[in-house]
């Protein structure tokens, strides 16, 4: 399934966020924002901080749960991030939606885009392939053709296959 920039590219990097081991320094973050072509990368340690916090709450938007809590949860970040949406032409490049007011740090410009991005999976693509890996609980978004994913890579999936079969094994000669 393809989305567009701001959906599928800023909801990966709402995953991605979700599932950082450890609060991040600016440096830490710096390749995972540009991975994500944020052009604003330029953080303070608090606003690093502050994208940590963030992250917790945008973890609460994946895995299985019902519309209603899904719903609420991205609306509440959405509230929280949000500034009026305008459309620009920077750079020569065609015209597209911007979610950040113009100005705004770094920090609030990754918190609105994280948060249109989990609105946009949620509104037109589907509001389960906001998941968590069946094996290892980390956030990813489904981009598969049927929406069916249950882990976050193929290694996951293997070693899971890997595990039932050896459990099954030892059951059968037991």
């Amino acid at each position: 399934m393809q989305f567009n920039h701001y959906g599928g590219q800023a909801a990966r990097l709402a995953a991605e966020l979700v599932n950082l081991p450890a609060p991040p320094t600016p440096a830490a973050l710096e390749p995972l924002l540009a991975a994500h072509e944020i052009l604003r990368r330029d953080l303070t340690q608090a606003q690093a901080e502050e994208l940590w916090a963030w992250s917790r709450r945008l973890g609460r938007c994946f895995g299985d749960q019902d519309l209603g809590t899904r719903v609420a949860a991205v609306n509440d970040l959405l509230a929280d991030a949000s500034s009026s949406p305008r459309i620009t032409m920077h750079d020569g490049h065609a015209p597209h939606l911007h979610y950040s007011a113009p100005g705004a740090d770094a920090a609030a410009h990754i918190r609105a885009v994280t948060a249109a991005g989990l609105a946009f999976v949620v509104c037109n693509a589907a509001p389960h392939r906001l998941g968590r890996c069946a094996r290892c609980d980390r956030a990813y978004v489904d981009t598969s053709r049927n929406g069916r994913r249950t882990y976050c890579t193929v290694r996951c999936a293997n070693n899971d296959a890997v595990t039932r079969h050896r459990t099954t094994r030892r059951a059968a000669t037991a």
